[in-house]
């Protein structure tokens, strides 16, 4: 085991992250003075190149044009990828050659023989960093390498087992012209590393890693090798299928699987130009997952997304209680939505418009067949509802006036449901089995029969001259209005209209539940949304579909029209590439690669979005079983296969933590021994000498929270995540209003993937939905058991166990389910 020297060298590591972090702000300031010395640069070369208006001949004329193009291209460059693009960072060992690239950077990617010492110690020989240009300084040496160039391989390529010349790489985060964070691997733990004559400093995972390696002993390094070695199964799996990886906390999933991803991108760039899409569960693990992954330099490659804002313009804000949530992420919800999506076109009036076609007959006449006049009517009890679906239709054709009833109206529409096309694209089929009827009705349709030809020139101008009357266009938008899918979640928060969606699927309490939750919409859908209502909503796009609008004209059409050709500037030209890159990726609904963490998290409903957005593509699936906050995880697991489809599947097992130190894996292991008997933990592979703290609220919950908090953060310098039962998160941040900034309140479903340097637990009872062992023997194991294990196993040194009355503590303030 490894010694008290961990915890003391992690207790240490936000000192050491804000001193980095200070090192890379000054080198990022760095950059952005020489980047403004080559705009300046570029702007002076293009106005001098421009400004020649007198040249001798035809080819200096065109020497000069091409000098402005190429400045303009090298200008509007510069301009465009002067925010947010330096990511990385290798530190790299002297390599067996001295011979330089183009860009000024060793191209050597093997390590010199003497690079490391017979004592295990080497000084880094080079320093690269990467970022989405590449920029050289006054003397022509590389500043940032465009990550584009060879030298930038090992940055990606590089892994614990084949680590080439670098010893640790590093992500940086930064906004604009501020770091915001540093995250390190060390892909050579056992080596001591220096750097202008100091010890080389390792922040986040890697500074773990590093004590690991170091410890004394030859078991220790054994446990790195077993670490490095299954890292690198998973990172260097072939593509072309789904890579499964399972693992315990602690033992890495998150990073492996992104440094899988950045692996993969780097080497086929161009299988993943489709765009890779990460999914993570909470927006928590989002801003993490973007500290591991860096952009990778194009726009719209990579896109990083909680499951609360996949659906585009959604973003979960609300959150459900679980028997609600069980409802919301149940398979079972697929048919109620599809129930719901087609009996809307009675009870959903279109955005904006009147709630029906018209009020009162309407005498408008039609120009092309003589004595036509069309109106829209409802029946009495419909006036009474929000949107009154008009159920009859009259038009006077040929002197005779014809009538489509209730029934006939109904008929329509069902024929119309008759297709498999999305709700909203069955209007022009609805419209024309209308249309069918009227004619029909009128009797013309009896008329030439003898001559075809003009039977079909009679039935197109009837067609076209009903369906172009105002009356006629107000009756179809009210009768088969354009339903959007938050229109429609509104609408299902009606009680009686969701039992007749959901009869026979859902049950009566259950259909009472679900309209409750939504009644916090209006009747346009605008209100707070929470995750399980995001996956809703896209189930419900899927079902309406868009519908096609015409294309209105541009300036650009018309000056064609005019048989003028737009000019314009080699930086308009790359502008608009640009702009179009920007909306594809915006637009993008399916992507190359889908990268699912937390993947035993995701409800049925939730694994049909993310599987929409993977037809076709490549799946990196990483996920926990022991740590699943769903019920059902058979019916997850069919819904996960059905996204995943028939592709071969290769599985990979994570068996070493290296978060937790023994002491906090020793107690959690209690829980999951409740949670999944049977159920094997990961070996955690270091020790701290501190055991877990248990505390008691004698008092207000409140006052005992702010005081172990505050106990907390005077004994680590990182962060201290209090963790409380969701329905807790408001009172949370109220209690530690104050405290600062290293302490963050969150409930326990946000917890997932997240680590901190100390964690308090609150109320475990609360957590788990269970207060005692003798619940548990009963055969009561709730999700909220595994909810409770992943709240234990945040913590990288301490954990304290808050318990109140509901805990059943004894003496000691040990709670029931932690009892060894």
């Amino acid at each position: 085991m490894a010694t008290q020297d961990t915890a003391e060298h992690t207790v240490r590591d936000d000192g050491v992250r804000d001193r980095e972090i200070r090192a890379e702000q000054g080198h990022l300031d760095r950059v952005y003075r020489r980047l403004e010395e080559k705009i300046d640069e570029a702007e002076f070369l293009m106005k001098d190149a421009s400004e020649r208006s007198q040249v001798g001949t035809p080819g200096a004329l065109a020497e000069r044009d091409a000098q402005v193009f190429r400045a303009g291209v090298h200008l509007n460059r510069l301009n465009s990828e002067f925010e947010d693009f330096l990511f990385g960072r290798v530190d790299l060992l002297a390599g067996k050659d001295s011979v330089r690239g183009a860009d000024g950077a060793y191209q050597s990617l093997e390590p010199d023989e003497s690079a490391i010492r017979v004592d295990g110690s080497a000084d880094i020989a080079e320093t690269l960093h990467i970022g989405r240009l590449g920029v050289l300084d006054s003397d022509y040496s590389p500043l940032v390498i465009d990550w584009r160039a060879p030298a930038a391989a090992p940055f990606y390529r590089a892994t614990p087992l084949d680590p080439g010349r670098v010893v640790r790489r590093r992500v940086i985060r930064s906004k604009g012209r501020r770091v915001l964070s540093v995250e390190d691997d060390l892909l050579r733990p056992e080596v001591r590393a220096s750097l202008d004559g100091a010890e080389l400093a390792v922040v986040g995972d890697g500074a773990l890693m590093a004590a690991l390696g170091r410890a004394r002993g030859h078991a220790m390094r054994d446990i790195v090798a077993s670490i490095q070695a299954e890292q690198d199964l998973v990172i260097r799996a072939p593509a072309a299928s789904v890579t499964e990886v399972e693992g315990g906390p602690g033992t890495g999933k998150t990073a492996v699987a992104l440094h899988r991803a950045a692996y993969l991108l780097y080497r086929d760039r161009r299988r993943y130009a489709g765009g890779i899409l990460i999914v993570s569960p909470t927006p928590l693990l989002v801003s993490y997952t973007e500290g591991v992954l860096p952009s990778l330099g194009e726009e719209g490659q990579v896109a990083i997304r909680a499951l609360g804002s996949l659906a585009d313009g959604a973003e979960a804000a609300a959150f459900d209680p679980q028997p609600v949530a069980r409802i919301k992420g149940s398979g079972r919800m697929a048919r109620v939505l599809r129930n719901a999506a087609r009996g809307a076109l009675e009870t959903v009036g279109a955005p904006g418009a009147p709630a029906s076609a018209s009020d009162a007959p309407s005498d408008a006449t039609s120009g092309m067949l003589p004595g036509m006049a069309l109106e829209a009517t409802e029946a009495p009890h419909a006036r009474q509802a929000p949107h009154r679906t008009p159920t009859r239709l009259r038009v006077v054709v040929f002197g005779a006036r014809v009538e489509l009833g209730p029934e006939e109206l109904r008929r329509a529409r069902q024929q119309a449901l008759g297709g498999t096309a999305p709700v909203n694209l069955m209007r022009p089929r609805a419209r024309r089995f209308v249309l069918d009827a009227l004619w029909e009705k009128s009797g013309a349709a009896g008329r030439h029969l003898d001559d075809p030809e003009l039977a079909a020139e009679t039935r197109q101008a009837f067609d076209e001259d009903v369906s172009t009357e105002p009356e006629f266009t107000d009756f179809m938008d009210a009768w088969w209005p354009e339903l959007t899918p938050r229109r429609v979640l509104a609408a299902m928060a009606d009680q009686g209209s969701l039992e007749r969606w959901a009869r026979r699927t859902l049950r009566g309490a259950e259909v009472r539940l679900l309209a409750r939750s939504l009644r916090r919409l209006d009747a346009a859908g605008d209100g707070p949304l929470s995750v399980h209502d995001v996956a809703l909503l896209d189930e419900l796009q899927t079902l309406l579909g868009t519908p096609v609008r015409p294309r209105q004209p541009t300036e650009a059409d018309m000056l064609a029209e005019l048989g003028v050709q737009e000019l314009t500037t080699a930086a308009d030209r790359n502008q608009g590439r640009q702009s179009r890159t920007q909306r594809l990726a915006e637009e993008r609904t399916e992507y190359a690669h889908v990268i699912v963490d937390e993947a035993q998290d995701l409800t049925p409903m939730q694994w049909r979005m993310v599987g929409r957005r993977g037809r076709h593509a490549t799946w990196t699936v990483v996920g926990d079983p022991a740590q699943s906050s769903w019920t059902d995880t058979q019916e997850a697991a069919a819904a996960r296969d059905e996204a995943l489809g028939t592709r071969p599947r290769r599985r990979f097992e994570l068996t070493v933590n290296y978060r937790n130190p023994a002491e906090v894996a020793v107690l959690a292991d209690r829980v999951l021994a409740l949670a999944m008997p049977g159920s094997v933990p990961p070996a955690a592979v270091r020790s701290t000498g501190m055991e877990p703290r248990f505390a008691l609220a004698r008092g207000g919950l409140g006052a005992a929270v702010r005081e172990e908090t505050r106990r907390l953060l005077a004994e680590v310098e990182g962060t201290v995540g209090v963790v409380v039962a969701m329905e807790r998160r408001a009172e949370a941040r109220e209690w530690l209003a104050g405290l600062g900034g290293r302490a963050v309140a969150l409930g326990s479903l946000e917890a997932k993937g997240l680590e901190y340097d100390a964690t308090l637990v609150v109320s475990p009872a609360e957590i788990a939905g269970v207060a005692s062992r003798e619940q548990v023997s009963k055969g009561e194991r709730p999700a909220g058991l595994r909810v409770l294990y992943v709240a234990l196993t945040r913590a990288t040194q301490r954990l304290t166990i808050l318990s109140a009355e509901g805990d059943l503590p004894d003496e000691d303030g040990v709670p029931d389910l932690l009892k060894g």
